[in-house]
């Protein structure tokens, strides 16, 4: 199966590419975005070896089908998708924090809880809590958004207006966007058996000044979930949750001695593990949009991008 690692497309108009962890923006004429998701995976801002089949098609589609399931309460930059690895939409300049919202004290927050922290991003955690544990109510705890290769940090609310990251006026937006968000994802995952656990959000500004929702939404890259069957019962037993999300490559790699710190290795990724990986996104696709998924004929996969891009750019 032929994977997308990276491009290098030339496109009418294309003033400049920015070639992120997973995605590659290329700006067209100072006036829109055409984002192609890539089958690259990270895991701990590392960029991991190989590429998993269909992936970038399945973060594409899940974003998309989650953009316009929330668009009547949340602008975004979003206008079409040429290509199923394709979605082309407003040039826009991004805010330099992610919204990272949590429902349950699970992945990071459970790791700093674990080592005795009950502050996370200026936000309390209460006591008592065990991982996986569901918040009074969700809390906010937002992080720098990180050059390549250069890892994303935690930062309070304070923080960003006292450095002048986001203005206060725009960051207001920015959280009650973030819970509106949120509330529909849990509302549009409980009605296909899952629990929206935790996920991030960016936004970006348009040329005439609207904050918009921008790159990618619920998806597993950005969202963890739990399945909701069963979920009480494990709690309450003390076992781990059955979760659809990326956590379980970070388990794998830590489990091989791997959390992207300087001098680890990160361990060899057998064929096998690749297709794991693949099926489990597969299986996340199916369960978060209701729908089977239709793998795209990834034979000539780089031709079939640039046509599709190409033949968009021409009849706009």
């Amino acid at each position: 199966m032929n994977t997308i690692n990276e491009t290098n497309f030339q496109f009418q108009g294309q003033k400049e590419v920015y070639k992120g962890k997973v995605r590659e923006v290329y700006n067209i004429n100072d006036d829109l975005l055409v984002m192609i998701a890539s089958d690259r995976l990270s895991a701990f801002d590392v960029i991991l070896p190989r590429q998993i089949p269909f992936k970038g098609q399945i973060l594409n589609q899940i974003a998309t089908k989650m953009m316009n399931d929330t668009a009547d309460i949340v602008p975004n930059w979003l206008l079409a998708n040429p290509d199923e690895n394709v979605a082309v939409g407003h040039l826009c300049e991004p805010f330099k924090v992610e919204m990272v919202i949590r429902g349950y004290l699970s992945g990071h927050a459970a790791r700093e809880y674990a080592v005795g922290k009950r502050m996370l991003c200026g936000v309390a955690m209460p006591e008592g809590m065990k991982e996986n544990d569901k918040f009074p109510e969700p809390i906010i705890t937002p992080s720098t958004k990180a050059d390549n290769g250069e890892h994303d940090e935690d930062i309070s609310r304070e923080d960003i207006l006292a450095k002048g990251i986001v203005s206060e006026e725009d960051y207001l937006v920015l959280e009650d966007y973030t819970r509106k968000l949120f509330q529909r994802g849990t509302e549009l995952a409980a009605k296909r058996g899952l629990i929206l656990v935790d996920t991030k959000y960016e936004f970006g500004k348009t040329k005439d000044g609207k904050i918009v929702l921008i790159d990618e939404i619920h998806t597993p890259d950005s969202s963890r979930y739990f399945y909701a069957e069963g979920y009480a019962e494990r709690q309450e037993k003390g076992e781990k949750q059955k979760q659809l999300s990326k956590e379980f490559v970070r388990q794998w790699l830590i489990e091989n001695g791997f959390q992207g710190k300087e001098g680890q290795e990160i361990p060899e990724m057998s064929d096998e593990k690749v297709i794991e990986i693949s099926n489990r996104y597969i299986e996340l696709y199916e369960q978060i949009t209701g729908e089977t998924f239709v793998k795209a004929n990834t034979e000539n996969v780089l031709e079939r991008i640039e046509k599709n891009v190409k033949t968009f750019l021409q009849n706009r």
